[in-house]
């Protein structure tokens, strides 16, 4: 960890020399993952602040700048040795000025902050381009996550059945997830009918009777791997199979063309390709088809106007879908 945490400080120095920045305040769940390899400042799920602030200055120093009533558990359970504590009182946390003054007593110059914060430059996509290419480590977390991930899945097949409802469904899928220590921060569940209907569904009472399609965005040590499962019950309907297989082509093209250096365009060209030559053109309209991710479901799309970057080593979800079908991955 002690590598990965050094090779993430340094990326972080290389950034704020680029910006001109004295040090650099994180508060945002995702990044609080990123920096930590792992651990969590979240209490608050519904928010993407979390408890306390990390603060690198440009030198390379850590520290995290949180309240007496969350510091106890974040250096005794979230954060390495590495990280210098600036203790404030629970009060006083709620003045802005407070978390400032404790950057500014041990670095100079401007601040930058991933979050909307008084006094400072926010600068989350600067940060964003820190996460993109991941460690060694972040690797190894990544494959064990997605592998994890599918067994789950696999395991919510074989206790459903039909006539439960997709919320019921949904609780299965939640629950075998929690088994592997992953969250499900992102759950839909369709049932036959609805699969056509909607391409985010969340769950609702409606049983399912032949044909469901499960999602599920699934984190874990601040990771996220989105994937998607067709189940049917009997023989697969002739057009579903078709589409299915379509829609899967789609994937495989976008697999093939992501590579470093490719720009978000040509990827949603190459999608856009794929769909015309499976004979399914207009299906690009009705959906987006995913793109980067890691840290967060999704760092950016595929967009037809889009200059983000493929960087070495950087992790993609792609979902292509066809109207009744879909197949995602990580």
């Amino acid at each position: 960890m002690n590598n990965e945490l050094k090779e993430k400080t340094g990326r972080l120095q290389q950034m704020m020399n680029a910006e001109n920045l004295g040090g650099v305040l994180m508060n945002t769940q995702h990044n609080f993952s990123w920096l930590t390899c792992g651990g969590s400042n979240g209490i608050d799920l519904s928010r993407e602040n979390g408890a306390g602030f990390l603060f690198v200055s440009s030198s390379g120093k850590r520290y995290v700048i949180a309240n007496n009533i969350e510091m106890p558990r974040l250096l005794s359970e979230e954060l390495s040795e590495k990280f210098e504590p600036i203790e404030v009182s629970w009060q006083a946390e709620k003045d802005p000025a407070t978390v400032i003054n404790g950057a500014r007593s041990v670095s100079k110059g401007e601040l930058g902050c991933d979050i909307g914060f008084p006094e400072t430059r926010w600068i989350e996509p600067s940060i964003a381009s820190c996460r993109f290419s991941l460690t060694e480590a972040e690797i190894d977390r990544f494959r064990k996550l997605g592998s994890d991930a599918g067994k789950a899945l696999e395991n919510t097949v074989s206790k459903i059945v039909p006539v439960q409802s997709e919320q019921q469904i949904a609780r299965i899928v939640r629950d075998e997830l929690a088994a592997f220590d992953i969250y499900s921060i992102v759950t839909l569940i369709a049932a036959d009918d609805r699969i056509a209907k909607y391409r985010h569904p969340t769950p609702t009472d409606n049983r399912w009777d032949k044909t469901l399609l499960i999602v599920a965005c699934a984190r874990r040590q601040g990771l996220v791997a989105s994937l998607s499962r067709m189940i049917c019950i009997g023989p697969v309907p002739s057009d579903l199979q078709r589409r299915t297989e379509a829609c899967a082509a789609v994937n495989a093209a976008l697999y093939s063309a992501t590579a470093a250096g490719v720009t978000s365009s040509d990827l949603y060209n190459v999608a856009a390709k794929a769909y015309a030559e499976q004979g399914f053109a207009d299906e690009i309209n009705k959906h987006h088809q995913g793109g980067a991710c890691g840290y967060r479901t999704s760092d950016w799309v595929a967009h037809p106007n889009g200059h983000e970057v493929v960087h070495h080593k950087q992790a993609f979800a792609w979902n292509p879908s066809l109207t009744g079908t879909m197949t995602e991955e990580t």
